[in-house]
């Protein structure tokens, strides 16, 4: 288990990259408001059903490096912290307008869980966000790295459900304005970038483990 300042980090960087919007909220927002809140709500079931696959591949792969590379820690914690400064520079100089949330067609139920499944799963960033991001929070001493990476994953994952249930249940009202206002996309876009570029910092500046 991480220490608590750690899982409290964690967290905190967590949220700040689930509330800011991606096609995962766009995909939950959009059949919200095509196919009503229970349909948006199930997307938004969906996406986490899509993020525990992520969530196995990287507990099963990270697991098998660890036992085979000893210096595998220091290896992601450096290739880690070089992705999160990347992304970080690019939220807080990248322009970003809102855009207005495409109508998709009616579908079943089913067929939109499906489709939220594989919005997430097919979609590369999310599993190199988790291949530079999860890592990093990883203490070697707080017990195995696969038990940890699967503990994180999950908070991850109830955190980013959480929130996109949220956005389903407000999206045709107050959500849907918020996100479509360009200032207030702007704001989280940049307030995002800086935790991660401070997180990208740290990372790259910690000792060898």
């Amino acid at each position: 288990m991480p220490a608590p300042g750690t899982l409290a980090l964690f967290m905190a960087a967590a949220l700040a990259l689930n509330l800011t919007p991606g096609p995962d909220m766009l995909y939950v927002t959009a059949r919200s408001v095509s196919d009503g809140r229970r349909a948006g709500v199930i997307a938004a079931f969906g996406i986490g059903a899509g993020t525990l696959v992520h969530i196995t591949a990287l507990a099963l792969g990270l697991a098998a490096l660890l036992a085979a590379v000893p210096l595998a820690y220091d290896v992601l914690r450096i290739a880690g912290a070089i992705y999160l400064l990347a992304i970080g520079v690019q939220l807080l100089l990248r322009p970003r307008r809102a855009g207005a949330t495409a109508a998709l067609p009616p579908a079943s139920h089913r067929t939109i869980f499906a489709q939220a499944v594989l919005t997430n799963v097919l979609n590369p960033k999310v599993a190199l966000f988790f291949l530079a991001f999860l890592p990093q929070f990883v203490d070697p001493a707080a017990g195995p790295a696969v038990a940890q990476i699967v503990l994180l994953g999950l908070l991850f994952d109830v955190q980013g459900t959480v929130v996109n249930v949220a956005v389903a249940l407000l999206a045709s009202g107050t959500t849907r304005r918020l996100r479509t206002n360009a200032i207030v996309v702007s704001l989280l876009q940049r307030l995002t970038g800086a935790i991660f570029v401070t997180l990208g910092v740290k990372l790259a500046a910690a000792t060898n483990r």
